[in-house]
């Protein structure tokens, strides 16, 4: 096998494992040939190593513990623009920078969904069969976010529904919850024509929604599931398989990334992730109930 179909088969297991990125920055030029095969051991020369400040936070993150108790995360002082940190990404400051928008006066949950059903903020409503603002118990203590409504979801108003929906409810299960017992939705409350991810004049326009669900249902913990949703929530690039693993902060809010059940369907392999992931936030519950 050549070094061109070596580098192939690398890059096809970076993006099975969810990377839509890739960065050597951390790597030297003679580790990333020799991982493709194009240089032999013995020819690669030793450099120095140069720090970088992804290299910094690399090594920070090896050094902490990645199973960070919601006592460590409720302690970090608030930002008020997305950072990274030793526990994972920090998105805004405190819980109560959120609700300065008119629509934070919706008075509950019943209230946003109507609103949603006759929002006008943007295009989407035209071509939508109707809104998807999410369900589930208003006292969850678990939210779980998604990236957008599909066809199954345009045509019966509910979130996750489907095979993907079947999926979610066993993910669920699995961790002893039902989906009684959360609350459901997406970043957008409307389908994106042909499933398209959304475009940011429409998260910009749905993103009270889904801030004001937050704020009365104060749940412990939320779960982002799918690039989209981990990578708008907490305003990062950062591809999903670096996000996975670690509890980072929305407004205040102990977040665990984990793939979307969509993807599950397309790779099992990323069923045994998923089930750690599901299991770090399930922990998350416990520590808030004995808090």
């Amino acid at each position: 096998m050549d070094a061109r179909d070596r580098l192939r088969l690398y890059l096809e297991q970076r993006r099975d494992l969810g990377e839509s990125e890739l960065i050597f920055d951390s790597l030297t030029v003679d580790e990333v040939m020799r991982a493709i095969g194009a240089l032999g051991a013995s020819e690669a020369q030793p450099r120095p190593e140069i720090p970088s400040a992804r290299n910094a936070h690399e090594t920070t993150s090896r050094k902490s513990d990645s199973r960070a108790t919601p006592a460590a995360v409720r302690d970090a002082a608030p930002v008020t623009l997305a950072s990274q940190s030793a526990h994972g990404i920090v998105a805004g400051g405190d819980a109560a920078e959120l609700f300065s928008a008119e629509l934070m006066r919706l008075p509950s949950l019943d209230a946003i969904a109507d609103a949603v059903e006759a929002c006008t903020r943007c295009p989407l409503c035209k071509t939508a069969t109707r809104g998807v603002p999410g369900d589930g118990a208003v006292t969850a203590r678990l939210v779980c976010v998604g990236e957008a409504p599909g066809a199954n979801e345009d045509a019966t108003g509910k979130a996750f529904v489907g095979q993907a929906g079947q999926l979610l409810t066993k993910i669920l299960a699995a961790v002893d919850l039902s989906r009684e017992q959360v609350f459901i939705t997406n970043v957008v409350k409307h389908r994106p024509p042909g499933n398209r991810n959304p475009a940011p004049d429409e998260i910009a326009a749905c993103s009270p929604y889904l801030v004001r669900q937050l704020e009365l249902i104060q749940p412990k913990v939320i779960v982002a599931f799918g690039t989209f949703a981990a990578q708008t929530l907490l305003n990062t690039r950062t591809a999903i398989g670096k996000l996975r693993g670690e509890i980072h902060r929305y407004h205040g809010i102990p977040l665990v990334v984990t793939y979307h059940p969509a993807a599950l369907l397309r790779n099992p392999a990323w069923k045994r992730p998923t089930w750690e992931d599901v299991q770090l936030a399930r922990r998350i519950l416990d520590s808030a109930a004995v808090a």
